[in-house]
This record gives C-alpha cells, structure tokens and sequence, in this order.
C-alpha cells in the first residue's frame, strides 16, 4: 500500500471522526444512524493512522505530497 494522505487530510478526517463520537455520546445522533456514522467515523481514524484510503486508489487521487528527485 502506497500512502496516499497527506497531514491536512488525516487531520482533518480525525476532527471529522471525534465531532461523530461526541454527537453519539451526547445522544444527539442515535440509533441505525448513529451506529452507521460511528463505523465511519472508524474507518476515517483506521485510514488516517495508515495514511492509505482504498478510494483515493480507485479514483486515482492523492494528497500526499510529491517527493522531491535528490
């Protein structure tokens, strides 16, 4: 797996992740949708700790930034 994230986007998706918990927490969110929306949350935390997202893959983007040629 070739990362694919840069830092702007894991934290961003992390921000993302933790508004989604506390909304559940606080009950604002409940039920199927807030089940759902914690297991996204997941998945955002899961793919910013590895830096890869499988859909940038498909789509063929990427916010990591460019290595430099030494």
């Amino acid at each position: 797996m070739k990362r694919n994230m840069g830092i702007a986007d894991k934290v961003i998706r992390i921000l993302i992740a933790i508004v989604i918990a506390l909304l559940f927490y606080f009950k604002v969110v409940t039920g199927t949708l807030g089940i759902a929306l914690l297991v996204f949350a997941g998945i955002f935390v899961l793919t910013s700790f590895i830096s890869f997202c499988p859909l940038y893959t498909i789509f063929g983007f990427s916010t990591c930034p460019a290595k430099k040629p030494e």
